[in-house]
């Protein structure tokens, strides 16, 4: 079994968390806070986790995360949703963004791997870029909404799309 290291799934659970938070919640809520929620609970609950790959340690963080969602939102008072459906549509969302459905264990590790170093990646854009990319490829959202959300113009969110998807391709190279 790899080493138990949550710490090195941060970047992947903080896009699963913008993925699902509305983004008109962000003055509300935090995706980072919720997400070093989740790596302490499962730091303190590590001698619960009984799996034996990194698939399977991303998949309990991701469960730990849903649960983390469910409270905030439930918090807030909005309506309760399947939130551990929901993460795991967005995780297979984000997977089917890099690569197509394959089923050996070892392409799922592979799978789960690029899953990763994409987040890691987003993470590392400039903040307004990579919102503009998780705004647009991950809730599908339009050009127009994406400007209403950024506070700016659709001729400055194509500019961004455009510098962060490139971006984000160099730094893939990097990572790999």
């Amino acid at each position: 079994m790899p080493d138990f290291a949550p710490e090195q799934f941060r970047s992947y659970l903080l896009l699963l968390a913008r993925m699902r938070l509305d983004p008109r919640l962000r003055g509300k809520l935090d995706a980072s806070d919720i997400v070093q929620q989740t790596l302490l609970e499962a730091h303190q609950g590590q001698d619960q986790f009984r799996g034996q790959s990194v698939a399977e340690q991303a998949a309990w963080l991701r469960q730990i995360l849903a649960r983390n969602l469910a409270n905030v939102l439930r918090d807030l008072g909005r309506a309760k949703r399947d939130i551990d459906r929901e993460l795991h549509a967005s995780s297979a969302q984000l997977e089917d963004f890099l690569i197509a459905d394959q089923s050996s264990p070892s392409q799922n590790v592979e799978r789960q791997e690029r899953a990763i170093r994409l987040a890691v990646a987003l993470e590392e854009l400039p903040a307004s870029q990579r919102e503009a990319v998780v705004l647009r490829h991950f809730h599908g959202s339009s050009l127009v909404e994406i400007a209403e959300q950024l506070g700016t113009t659709t001729a400055a969110v194509t500019g961004l799309l455009h510098r962060g998807l490139k971006n984000l391709r160099e730094r893939l190279r990097e990572l790999e």
